[in-house]
């Protein structure tokens, strides 16, 4: 018979564990007022200090559910306890008070289409304020790429990953995405703060094998596991990817040519319970990625003579004259490590972590297509290494005011290295055109460069009243890269909760972005003047750290036990606004500033539960423009440089209405075998392309919808050891829609991208 102690466990971990499937679900209430919700919507808002009430105990929860056992607890009592207490404590070092925050429970990932085996963007375009992009990128509220991602609320630098998910869905119990008015402990990147709850030995005890694929080449094996011993916690996955999707067709056919990609992910997580008041954890991730870049026929060549391209010579020289025949690649490694020791002394609790990531990305050209079609043929390669240390405290200083402080410093190494193969210029024709000698040559370029940034914090979270909040703070951050910069940056939010269920926000955050140090370079310009890659102009000014002020309001509501709504505003008024762009033929993004910019926008958010139905749905309208290009002109068409020094452009990443939905049910969510089915849209109105004006139009709209069926069986095979049986039939693009992300026209684009078509995965999945 079980004792009273075993019992008593029992029950506080299944209290534990529905209020962990509630709260994280909840928006803009408390998670004891949602103790009855269930939904498989997979983004909720909170946009007051009820996130951060909502957070905290959100990690509580997590943590009951697989809390860290002592060798001298009692059998599972104490060590819920224990690590709920740091949990807690951990939660309270990053609040979000006054921000915005979408929630994405274990629940919600498992629910979206896909679940686990789903992109990391897939998942991220179901909250508002997402636009998607080609190559994996996405934009938030009208920012091009400032996105920060955190392992367990320590940040991680940033990498040269073009292409691949370094992060995988898979490795997230949870996650939750902050954006809006940010608070002082947030800086460097700072349009939205994806925060990833990593999976552990109590959360996800257990081993998993998975087998998933389907058409294209599909196949994705993975396995994970993870247990819990003594003071000790662990947790490992990795994983597999085949398939010919790697990169989005450049045409609008159901297939992409030479579009093959290989990839392997790892992550593992351990932790050390030293007391109750103590923990120490490290975290470690791998992925290396290999991608085919895809072929676009018909394209016309631009340094070969028209009555010599289709000669059988210039077969023999070039190869076909179809440019379906080029062979690029490109390859992309990432290593990080996060070492985090986490202490709490009542009143005063921090954690301190020191981190490393390196991150490299290699280019391959096709040596004779890329030269003929474009001049150069360049065998590319970047690295950039980082590393530093993160240190997060919170001083409950009186009862109304906590204090929290901290610093972040980060020392990187860049590295740079091409070798170029184009025309010499021999002379120029009767109109002036260039004439290029029919002997190619050879250019080395290399660069290095060691920089740091760094950052410092004071924040006091103070509740002058019971029903109002005012957080207000300061940070100092600098760059010493290829810019030399520094600011300090006042942050000020307000949350006031007129009646239950209610809530206001409003808030002014000063930002100062650093430019990305990986994608500024030291190109030596001169050693390609009078060659068939000699740029339009040889202006290179260094790229600036970018100055923002930023405001935000908002109002959220319940309106029924399980619906509730949200609407938030802002404006970002900017000096030199950091984009980015494809320029030439390897696949690395650029940094470039805009003298000016101007976003704003705003969203509406909204979901329903009730039992094991779930439904969700919102929409954002957003306005990104910018003036005067003034640094990395090189990059630039004379024209283009021309024309927006003296008038406001749309940025390339501006999409006006953005929207997502999505809704499941659980049929049979009584017994061992429920059958879940749930469905998700995305909707663009069309990012920007050359008009009349330079990005002056936009690609058409389009809307996709995914179906995911997912069959569960609780001791399927009747073998002991084996737990949970899970099939799932995924759809993506239900309808077949055919649409564009680019058009390969516009500032920064590089080529055409269209979307993937219909595509029909399957899946086993077996827990023991």
């Amino acid at each position: 018979m079980p004792s009273f102690v075993s019992a008593r466990s029992f029950l506080l971990l299944l209290g534990c564990t529905t209020a962990l499937a509630d709260s994280a679900f909840a928006q803009s209430v408390t998670p004891s007022a949602t103790s009855s919700q269930t939904t498989a919507a997979p983004a909720d808002a909170q946009t007051d200090d009820e996130a951060s009430a909502a957070r905290s105990s959100f990690g509580h929860a997590d943590d009951q559910h697989g809390a860290t056992t002592t060798e001298t607890s009692r059998a599972g009592e104490d060590a819920v306890t224990v690590n709920a207490h740091l949990e807690r404590a951990r939660a309270a070092l990053q609040p979000s008070t006054g921000a915005t925050v979408y929630n994405f429970s274990r629940q919600a990932i498992e629910t979206n289409p896909g679940g686990d085996n789903a992109p990391l963007n897939a998942l991220l375009l179901q909250a508002p304020g997402v636009a998607q992009d080609s190559y994996g990128q996405i934009h938030i509220r009208g920012d091009h790429n400032e996105v920060q991602f955190r392992l367990d609320g320590v940040a991680l630098p940033e990498g040269m990953s073009v292409f691949g998910q370094t992060l995988m869905t898979r490795f997230a119990h949870s996650m939750s995405l902050t954006t809006g008015a940010l608070p002082s402990e947030y800086g460097f990147l700072q349009a939205g703060v994806i925060d990833i709850t990593t999976k552990n030995g109590y959360s996800d005890a257990g081993g998993d094998v998975s087998i998933y694929g389907g058409a294209r080449d599909y196949f994705f094996p993975s396995v994970q596991f993870g247990g819990h011993h003594g003071k000790w916690d662990w947790f490992a996955t990795g994983d597999f990817v085949h398939n010919r999707v790697g990169i989005e067709n450049t045409t609008p056919s159901f297939n992409a040519l030479h579009d093959l990609t290989n990839q392997y992910h790892f992550l593992g997580h351990g932790r050390y319970t030293v007391d109750e008041n103590t923990r120490i954890s490290f975290t470690a991730g791998v992925s290396n990625a290999e991608y085919q870049l895809p072929n676009n026929p018909g394209q016309q060549r631009q340094f070969a003579n028209p009555s010599f391209a289709n000669s059988d010579l210039s077969q023999q020289l070039y190869g076909n004259g179809d440019s379906s025949s080029l062979n690029e690649h490109q390859k992309e490694i990432t290593d990080f490590g996060i070492l985090s020791l986490q202490k709490d002394m009542g009143k005063l609790s921090f954690q301190t972590s020191a981190v490393m990531r390196y991150s490299s990305l290699r280019y391959s050209p096709d040596p004779l297509g890329d030269l003929v079609y474009n001049g150069i043929a360049q065998r590319a390669a970047r690295s950039v290494f980082s590393t530093g240390t993160q240190s997060d405290a919170t001083w409950q200083a009186a009862k109304d005011h906590t204090v929290r402080f901290g610093y972040q410093i980060y020392v990187e190494r860049n590295v740079s290295k091409s070798d170029s193969t184009v025309y010499p210029q021999t002379g120029e024709d009767a109109d002036g055109g260039a004439i290029y000698s029919d002997n190619p040559l050879t250019i080395h370029d290399g660069t290095g460069r060691t920089g740091w940034m760094y950052g410092l914090y004071a924040q006091d979270e103070w509740r002058p009243l019971k029903n109002l909040t005012v957080n207000y703070g300061l940070r100092f951050d600098g760059v010493d890269e290829y810019t030399h910069a520094k600011q300090v940056s006042p942050r000020l939010n307000i949350v006031y909760k007129p009646w239950h269920g209610g809530t206001f926000h409003a808030g002014y955050s000063r930002y100062f972005t650093p430019p990305p140090f990986e994608l500024v370079g030291g190109t030596s310009l001169n050693k390609f003047a009078n060659t068939s890659a000699a740029p339009g102009t040889f202006l290179n000014s260094n790229v600036k750290a970018e100055r923002d002020h930023y405001f935000d309001a908002g109002f959220a509501q319940t309106i029924l036990p399980g619906w509730h709504a949200s609407f938030d505003a802002y404006v970002k008024l900017a000096k030199n606004m950091i984009d980015e762009g494809q320029f030439g033929s390897p696949v690395i993004l650029s940094a470039f500033n805009y003298r000016r910019g101007q976003v704003h926008g705003y969203e509406f958010a909204t979901d329903y539960t009730r039992g094991a139905f779930s439904v969700y749905g919102n929409f954002s309208w957003s306005r990104a423009i910018g003036k005067d290009i003034t640094t990395a002109q090189w990059n630039f068409d004379p024209d283009d440089l021309a024309y927006t020094s003296k008038r406001w452009i749309h940025l390339d990443h501006d999409q006006r209405w953005t929207a997502s939905a999505g809704g499941s049910y659980s049929f049979f969510h009584r017994t061992g075998h429920p059958l879940r089915l749930s469905a998700t849209m995305v909707y663009g109105s069309g990012l920007r392309a050359d008009g009349a004006t330079p990005n002056g139009a936009s690609v058409p709209q389009y809307a996709t919808f995914n179906l995911s069926l997912v069959q569960s069986f609780k001791d399927l095979f009747q073998v002991p050891f084996l737990k949970r049986t899970q099939l799932r039939l995924d759809v993506t693009n239900l309808f077949d829609r055919t649409y564009l992300l680019r058009d390969g026209s516009g500032i920064g684009v590089g080529a055409p991208q269209y979307g993937l078509r219909r595509t029909i995965l399957t899946g086993i999945d077996q827990r023991f």
